[in-house]
């Protein structure tokens, strides 16, 4: 029996909620688990990454150089599968406070993972707020 467009509609929404909540356990290992084999990440005015491993390595990364990382949905959208998020990036580099940072992300899952996935943030923003 094909796949009924609300519930499937309902699990993308919860996926994609679910996985912005592990965020915060700064655990690489843990986001993998939502990504597909090849998922394509683009994060606007860096170059696109392609593939699980890759993915996991950078967020890696980018845990170890912030104390702190949460991040928020204020609004979400899903179409089939396609969601659309606005979200809050809260960064904070040791010693200092929590950057608000303002971000859209779109995902486009297929088989009950992200296959691809942009971010737009205003990069120029972001820094000025990580310095203050």
């Amino acid at each position: 029996m094909p796949d009924n467009p609300s519930e499937r509609e309902t699990r993308n929404d919860a996926l994609i909620r679910e996985f912005i909540d592990t965020f915060e356990k700064k655990d690489a290992e843990l986001l993998g688990k939502y990504f597909a084999d090849d998922i394509v990440f683009e994060n606007y005015g860096d170059p696109e990454l392609r593939g699980r491993t890759n993915l996991v390595t950078m967020w890696a990364n980018v845990f170890g150089n912030f104390a702190q990382v949460k991040f928020e949905t204020l609004n979400q959208a899903v179409n089939g599968d396609l969601v659309i998020a606005e979200q809050i990036h809260g960064l904070g580099l040791p010693g200092r406070k929590l950057a608000p940072i303002t971000n859209l992300a779109v995902y486009e899952i297929h088989d009950g993972k992200i296959a691809a996935w942009r971010d737009y943030t205003n990069a120029q923003f972001a820094r000025e707020l990580l310095s203050a």
